[in-house]
């Protein structure tokens, strides 16, 4: 079993929920609620592991934690 960690984000010309999982390439996708995008990206996470041989899979980065900063702009 692995512990997934994804970036969501809400679009904010469609309104939609987008979510992407850093580390896994093709781990991305959107839905138009949160119930949704949890659904889809279980799916898409599913699938992007099933591609994956076992040495990758134990070489999935480690999730750590988000940092805001500010900056000038």
């Amino acid at each position: 079993m692995h512990k997934i960690t994804a970036y969501i984000e809400r679009d904010q010309e469609t309104g939609f929920y987008v979510a992407i999982v850093p580390g896994i390439p093709g781990a991305h996708t959107q839905a138009e609620t949160l119930d949704e995008l949890q659904r889809n990206l279980k799916e898409v996470v599913e699938l992007c592991l099933e591609e994956m041989d076992s040495e990758t899979k134990e070489r999935l980065p480690e999730f750590i934690g988000i940092q805001q900063i500010e900056v000038a702009g």
